[in-house]
């Protein structure tokens, strides 16, 4: 074994005009996340302890997409989704459609070690969490005056907005442009390219992996929309080699498996673990956008991601940082 290795993610797309002060916010929300998970494995917390704990930092800022601050659905509500998962066991959790639950992530992890199943959904999820006793808020307290600006820049648009996060300065005629020459998602035009999904691997010292991923989805999304994050398999897995939690347009990284594929040609390519994102990425998008992090059982740390940029930060037991955005 090689020691501890953790990585977070705050999605892949990344508008390439977004201001120095976003950037730096990033930046130090990452930082601070990455930090956390690095003080809880030198207290020798277990993986899967130390991923669900930074996805809740993570969903607890408004900063990225899950929690509070996740993008709106049509009707202006938000509809939150999460999944975890701890190689030990290939044991799985995973919630959607949540809307009162603050953190779902921790949900999902009740799903795994409380409940009978796999995964819990809308008004099962919902009461699953009543009965768990998880802190419960109203939709109100994830809704952001940015988010609602920008549900409003889609409607007029009559567009499905990724980078929710781009600056309102400007927007109207970036809309009206990418309507006239549309990126496509399942052969139906879409806007902007830019999801900022969150997610966490973690390796502990054990050489055990686990990863968790969660999201507000997609801005004016249909209601009942279920995209990749909540997926074992798609934006989510872990196993006895590697951790994996992806980001980018679920639809896409749905079709193509991509965190089981990560292990799938570990485990049988013989390919080392950034040799594995890398054909991943390259080899099973179907010409979508989508970005990774990953971790194996051998105290490594990858990522990769064919999109403008991915927020990323990552770490290993023999003094390895990095903090970034672009590539």
């Amino acid at each position: 074994m090689g020691g501890w290795a953790i990585a977070v993610h705050g999605g892949a797309g990344v508008d390439p005009n977004l201001p120095n002060q976003r950037q730096e916010q990033a930046k130090q929300l990452l930082t601070r996340c990455l930090n956390l998970g690095i003080s809880a494995l030198r207290s020798s917390h277990s993986a899967i302890d130390v991923v669900e704990l930074v996805v809740r930092e993570l969903e607890t800022d408004p900063l990225f997409n899950s929690g509070r601050g996740s993008a709106l659905t049509a009707e202006g509500t938000v509809e939150m989704e999460a999944s975890i998962m701890d190689g030990c066991g290939r044991r799985c959790g995973a919630v959607s459609g949540v809307t009162t639950v603050k953190n779902p992530i921790s949900l999902a992890r009740l799903v795994m070690d409380k409940s009978p199943h796999s995964y819990l959904a809308f008004s099962g999820a919902e009461e699953f969490a009543k009965q768990q006793g998880v802190e419960m808020v109203d939709n109100d307290y994830f809704i952001t005056e940015d988010n609602v600006g920008m549900l409003k820049l889609a409607k007029e648009a009559n567009s499905i907005l990724f980078d929710y996060r781009i600056p309102t300065l400007g927007m109207e005629s970036s809309c009206s442009a990418a309507v006239e020459n549309p990126l496509q998602m399942n052969g139906l035009p879409i806007s902007i390219y830019a999801p900022e999904t969150v997610g966490c691997v973690v390796v502990d010292s054990q050489g055990r992996c686990a990863a968790a991923t969660s999201t507000g989805g997609l801005m004016n999304k249909m209601a009942g929309r279920i995209g990749d994050s909540p997926m074992i398999g798609a934006g989510t897995y872990a196993g006895e080699l590697c951790g994996v939690s992806c980001t980018g347009e679920g639809e896409a990284i749905i079709r193509g498996t991509l965190a089981r594929d990560v292990a799938a040609v570990m485990e049988y390519m013989g390919l080392g673990l950034q040799e594995a994102v890398d054909y991943v990425i390259k080899k099973r998008l179907d010409h979508g956008f989508a970005g990774m992090i990953a971790v194996s059982s051998k105290g490594e740390v990858a990522y990769g991601f064919n999109s403008i940029g991915m927020f990323r930060a990552c770490a290993t037991e023999d003094g390895f940082m990095e903090v970034a955005i672009w590539e």
